[in-house]
């Protein structure tokens, strides 16, 4: 039987998990919700009904995981709790310091709905979690180290946009091959948040604009690129059409550590992604995660989770038997 797929949500995200799931066989796209007019909404996938968000509760029993493909800032700490208490649901929640009452809330709507909620799946958080706890697990002796990019950061992206006399722009966040290269090396480095990354931002200007009035504002702009050393280049609307049209991605998660009566022997594990599309690859982590919460569901589990709680093998189309003879 295939799993039947809702998505909640048509933007990047969305259109990354209508894509997944055309590769994954067990799965099947059953609708799509939108708040946009329906008919306004052309899909991928054809003979899939698009509908109207309001009228998601009667799907109730034609859905088996809703996918929420909208926004951290305001759309999923409203939406997931709400649909979760209707349907198996998955989110990307990606606001880190939120999680933990992101996961009370999920988890009251999925308990009282009797289905499976689980958040904040993608790469960070999400795989990139995973990795940090394996590393620390197996080296509780040693240091964490978190590394983004290259890659563009649509957030910061966003707030650039939102400077008076820029027009577009797009920002990318970058590693610092010297900190990285110490971190590789074993040297442990303390590094602030200036010594990890940069950032690079390409902006098309808005006729009459004052270019130095822009710069200067990006650069001092707080919690996006005040504590950054920061580059920005001012570029034709058609050089960001041509070049930076894409939403690349990526990084890395590291753990330096010893292991030895004193401590005598160093250690580093490494994960890293690189990605040509962020949002296609996070599409593809949510449904592996959705059919984990089938499967779940399935047993009667009920109540959120995270990617912590989830078997690796509860993820894979494989049986265990297949599994054991082909990955172990």
């Amino acid at each position: 039987m295939s799993i039947r797929i809702g998505i909640l949500g048509y933007g990047n995200l969305g259109r990354g998990v209508e894509c997944a799931i055309r590769q994954n066989s067990d799965m099947q796209l059953a609708a799509v919700f939108t708040r946009r007019a329906p008919e306004s909404v052309k899909i991928l996938t054809e003979g899939v009904p698009v509908c109207r968000i309001d009228d998601a509760a009667e799907w109730k029993d034609k859905i088996d995981v809703m996918i929420l493909c909208g926004g951290s800032a305001t759309d999923l700490p409203e939406q997931t709790p709400k649909f979760a208490e209707m349907f198996n649901v998955i989110d990307s929640f990606d606001t880190h310091a939120r999680i933990p009452e992101h996961f009370a809330n999920v988890d009251a709507a999925a308990k009282k709905g009797g289905r499976v909620g689980i958040i904040s799946v993608g790469w960070d958080p999400g795989m990139f979690s995973l990795n940090r706890l394996y590393a620390n697990a197996i080296l509780p002796e040693g240091k964490d180290y978190t590394f983004w990019g290259k890659g563009v950061s649509q957030g910061h992206s966003d707030a650039i946009r939102r400077v008076e006399g820029v027009k577009d722009a797009k920002q990318y966040t970058i590693p610092v091959e010297s900190a990285l290269d110490a971190v590789r090396n074993g040297e442990n480095p303390e590094l602030t948040t200036r010594e990890k990354h940069t950032r690079e931002c390409f902006v098309v200007l808005e006729e009459g604009a004052d270019a130095a009035k822009v710069e200067e504002e990006i650069k001092t702009m707080p919690n996006y690129f005040s504590d950054y050393d920061t580059t920005v280049h001012f570029i034709s609307e058609e050089e960001l059409k041509e070049k930076h049209s894409g939403i690349p991605h990526g990084g890395f998660v590291l753990r330096s550590g010893k292991t030895g009566w004193e401590k005598e022997n160093s250690h580093l594990i490494e994960y890293r992604l690189k990605l040509d599309s962020n949002p296609e690859f996070t599409s593809s982590v949510l449904v592996a995660y959705a059919r984990a919460a089938f499967r779940l569901a399935s047993e009667g589990v009920s109540g959120c989770k995270t990617v912590f709680d989830i078997a690796p093998a509860y993820l894979s189309a494989k049986s265990g038997e297949e599994l054991r003879s082909s990955m172990l």
